[in-house]
Order: structure tokens, then C-alpha cells, then sequence
């Protein structure tokens, strides 16, 4: 095994997702700047996911939603030139 090729700041993580305000405590060398106080009562730092297995559909088995960035407004005000000239039936 090669030396010196994995991160030197794996540590204990709580990874929130926004969706569904789940957390669950994990390991990760993301980088971070949020910390939260988990159940155990030590502070760690959090990564913020706008999707995880609490609200994907393949998981959940319900078909939800999601739009966090505004990336409908974005794609109705760029086609709307399109549907101008179009009554609906």
C-alpha cells in the first residue's frame, strides 16, 4: 500500500440533511465551518446535504420534491418566450 495518500483530518462528522432535518454521525474529511452538538453531547463539525437516504425516492419510496437553488423560476423564465405564442387546448 502506497504511504501518505489518505487525509490526515478524517474525523467524526454530523451530516444534516436539509430536506428532512435528519442527522446521522459519520466520518468525513469534508471541509466544514458549521459545528453542531450531537446526542452525545460533544460538538462536531456539520455537513449540510440537500439530499441523503432520509428523503431520496429510491429510499423513501415517496416521490418528492426538491428545488433549493430556484432552478424552476430559472427554467419557466427562460422558456416562457417559448410559450407565448401557444393557448393551451
Amino acid at each position: 500500500m502506497k504511504k501518505d495518500i489518505h487525509p490526515k483530518d478524517y474525523r467524526f462528522v454530523v451530516f444534516k440533511d436539509l430536506s428532512t432535518e435528519d442527522c446521522f454521525l459519520g466520518r468525513s474529511c469534508a471541509p466544514t465551518k458549521d459545528t453542531m452538538t450531537w446526542e452525545d453531547g460533544k460538538e462536531y463539525p456539520l455537513v449540510k446535504m440537500e439530499i441523503s437516504s432520509a428523503s431520496h425516492p429510491f429510499f423513501t419510496g415517496k416521490m418528492k420534491f426538491v428545488d433549493t437553488a430556484g432552478r424552476i423560476d430559472k427554467f419557466n423564465k427562460k422558456f416562457a418566450k417559448f410559450n407565448k405564442g401557444r393557448e393551451k387546448a
